[in-house]
């Protein structure tokens, strides 16, 4: 028997920020903190059609985000 004690570490839990699951924070879980592709896809969805956004005011203005790109 070995000398070594073994540790044995707490798996992290976290709720799948879409469906509300329970997910075990390990490698194998690839979509963490999401449960699956698919919860993770519908967050993207909603992050891409500005149903979510960060409180705040916009670091640029469109004015500046244009710039550059006017036709000549």
């Amino acid at each position: 028997m070995s000398n070594v004690a073994k540790e044995t570490k707490a798996i992290t839990t976290v709720q799948c920020p879409t469906c509300k699951t329970k997910v075990e924070w390990i490698e194998k879980n690839t979509h963490r903190p999401f449960c699956s592709k698919r919860c993770q896809q519908i967050d993207f969805g909603d992050w891409a059609t500005e149903s979510f956004a960060i409180a705040g005011e916009p670091a640029l203005d469109a004015e500046t985000l244009m710039q550059g790109y006017e036709e000549e």
